[in-house]
C-alpha cells in the first residue's frame, strides 16, 4: 500500500519498484482526493501494475488522520468519486478493499449500500475484510483479531450482488478453509498473515488444491534457492540482504530445521558482507534435519 500524497506530492516513485517476477501484481493506494488518486493511479499504470486497488479498510490512526482507509466506509459517495476518477485515468482494472463497517455502523445496512453506490461506477471487484474496524479504542493489530468475523454477511452480499466479483478476507488460515469458501460461491479468498508466516502450509499446495492442477506441491528448498538470483539483483542495485530474507523467515515454519533457518538468517543477514550464499548456509540445517 502506497499513499497517493507520497507519489503525487512527495514524488516517491521509487515506492512503485517491483520485480517482473511478481506479476500479476496490484498497487494499493491510500487516499481520498479523487484528482490526486487519479494521478497516483496513472503512475501505477505507467509502472506496469496489473490492478489499482483503493484502500478502504486500514484502521490506523495515521490513515484516519489522512481521511482514508476504513474511515471512508462512512463516505461511499466520496469513494465512488475516487473510483470514477481513477477509472477515467487508467485502463487497468480499479478495485476496492473494504471492511463490513466501522464503529457503530450496522454492517447489514451500510455494506450493501456501500457496494451499490461504489459499484454504480462500474467497479466490479471488491475484497471484503469480514470484520468491522473500530477506529477508537483498538489498535491496528487488535483490529485484525478482536472484532468478530461475519462470513455469512459476505455470503449474503454475493447473493444480493451476484454480478460482482467478491473476495473474502480475514481469519482464513488454511487452504481447506479457502477452498470451502470458494465452493460456497465466493469468487476469491485473500489470505494475509497465514500465507506470510506459514507459506508452506498455504502457498506451496495452492496450485493443486485451489486450481486443481495435476502437479506436485512447490518445494520450499527449491524456492529458497530460486531466490538467490533475485537477491543478487537486489544487492547489485544497492539493497541489503536482510530486506529480502526477513520476508523468508517463515518459509519452513513447522518443519524440521526451521529454527536453524530462522537463526542463521536473523543473525547474519544484516552483516555488511552477507550475500546470497547465506541461503545455502541456512539450508544446511534444514537439509540435515529432513
Amino acid at each position: 500500500m502506497v499513499t497517493s500524497p507520497a507519489l503525487v506530492r512527495g514524488g516517491a516513485l521509487h515506492l512503485l519498484d517491483y520485480s517482473p517476477e511478481e506479476h500479476p501484481v496490484a498497487l494499493q493506494l491510500g487516499g481520498s482526493d479523487p484528482d490526486e488518486l487519479a494521478q497516483a493511479a496513472k503512475f501505477g499504470a505507467q509502472a506496469g501494475y496489473d490492478e489499482i486497488n483503493l484502500n478502504v479498510g486500514c484502521p490506523s490512526d495515521r490513515v484516519q488522520s489522512g481521511t482514508f482507509g476504513a474511515v471512508l466506509m462512512r463516505s461511499p459517495d466520496l469513494v465512488a468519486d475516487c473510483i470514477k476518477a481513477m477509472q477515467d485515468a487508467v485502463d487497468v482494472e480499479v478495485t476496492v478493499k473494504c471492511r463490513i463497517g466501522v464503529d457503530d455502523q450496522v454492517p447489514e445496512d451500510i455494506l450493501p449500500a456501500f457496494l451499490e453506490t461504489v459499484s454504480a461506477t462500474g467497479c466490479q471487484r471488491f475484497t471484503i475484510h469480514a470484520r468491522k474496524a473500530w477506529l477508537q479504542g483498538l489498535s491496528p493489530k487488535e483490529n485484525r483479531d478482536i472484532p468478530p468475523l461475519d462470513y455469512p454477511l459476505v455470503h449474503a452480499m454475493k447473493a444480493r450482488f451476484p454480478h460482482l466479483h467478491l473476495s473474502i478476507n480475514g481469519g482464513i488460515m488454511t487452504l481447506a478453509q479457502a477452498k470451502a469458501l470458494l465452493d460456497e460461491g465466493l469468487d476469491g479468498v485473500m489470505i494475509g498473515r497465514a500465507a506470510y508466516h506459514q507459506p508452506m502450509d498455504v502457498l506451496c499446495g495452492a496450485d493443486r488444491v485451489i486450481y486443481a492442477q495435476d502437479a506436485a506441491d512447490a518445494d520450499p528448498v527449491a524456492i529458497a534457492r530460486a531466490m538467490q538470483p533475485y537477491i543478487e539483483a537486489h544487492l547489485s542495485g544497492g539493497g541489503k540482504l536482510a530486506q529480502v530474507t526477513r520476508h523468508m523467515l517463515g518459509l519452513f515454519a513447522g518443519q524440521a530445521g526451521a529454527r536453524h533457518w530462522r537463526r542463521v538468517l536473523s543473525e547474519n543477514a544484516h552483516k555488511p558482507d552477507a550475500g546470497p550464499d547465506l541461503i545455502d548456509t541456512a539450508l544446511e540445517g534444514v537439509l540435515r534435519a529432513a
